[in-house]
């Protein structure tokens, strides 16, 4: 196998949890191969690099291995090697975002009724 589909080799990688979510983030320009957004179909091959956004932050891996079968974790990891800098930038937002939760005022009491159809109004207009 010289080439895997980009969403294939996303879902195997572990970095979405279904292909369709995988599809999706290649359809919305959040998957970039060589610089270029990918589509879903384009081929992946060993040694391309990747920029990968998603929910755990954003990913720039060089492809070592092909796979179109999902596995352990153990052997979703070996197929990709994540840059130092992407590392050190994921940490650096991390501690950030812990560091404002530190300011954040904590609440006086459990949201009301009222409270929370609000904060569900609130999360459905973003």
């Amino acid at each position: 196998m010289t080439s895997v589909r980009i969403d294939k080799w996303l879902w195997a990688a572990r970095f979405f949890k279904t292909r369709a979510l995988a599809s999706r983030a290649c359809d919305l320009g959040r998957i970039q191969l060589r610089g270029m957004e990918a589509k879903p179909a384009r081929e992946v091959r060993v040694g391309d690099l990747l920029q990968v956004k998603n929910e755990g932050g954003e990913f720039h891996v060089e492809v070592l291995l092909l796979s179109e079968m999902r596995g352990p974790a153990a052997v979703a990891q070996t197929l990709y090697r994540e840059t130092e800098a992407s590392k050190a930038a994921r940490v650096k937002l991390a501690a950030e975002r812990k560091a404002m939760q530190e300011f954040a005022p904590l609440p006086e009491h459990r949201p009301s009724k009222r409270d929370r159809r609000r904060i569900i109004q609130f999360r459905r207009e973003r």
